[in-house]
């Protein structure tokens, strides 16, 4: 009976690096000139952190929080979805089904040392420039932890 009593130890953000990492990509949308929304999730996908700048389009802030909960709970990035699924339409179109699922650029897990512990995801650019955001504050983090080392 014992080995059926454990706990399963996992990481989580914590609010400091999910701020930190939101400072980071506002940054980066400044600088391209795109009003962006940003959500930062834990691992589980609950909200951590938001930001919708100025001017961002309405429907950038429910895209935005969908793609960070897509990234963090699929632990992968939301644009690898379409080339998996693109020629088997059982999937693709049962799509529709699963809502909070996003299938184009702009969600990515975050991981320190390999271990999910949260989803970042933009809106309000082309799914492209949404990219560029999140990866502007996911390098904040490698040069976080690369300081740590």
């Amino acid at each position: 009976m014992s080995e059926f009593i454990t706990a399963i130890e996992s990481k989580n953000i914590s609010l400091a690096l999910a701020t930190k990492l939101l400072e980071a990509a506002a940054e980066k949308g400044k600088e391209m000139g795109i009003p962006f929304s940003i959500a930062i999730v834990d691992r589980v996908g609950n909200l951590k952190a938001f930001s919708a700048m100025d001017n961002a389009p309405v429907l950038s802030l429910e895209i935005a929080q969908n793609k960070a909960f897509s990234a963090a709970t699929y632990n992968r990035a939301t644009h690898e979805w379409y080339d998996r699924l693109k020629d088997d339409p059982p999937l693709l179109h049962g799509l529709v089904h699963t809502e909070r699922l996003v299938i184009f650029g702009g969600g990515y897990p975050i991981k320190i040392n390999d271990e999910l512990i949260g989803g970042i995801g933009v809106s309000g650019g082309h799914y492209s420039h949404d990219m560029q955001v999140c990866e502007a504050a996911l390098e904040v983090l490698n040069e976080l932890t690369s300081k740590a080392v």
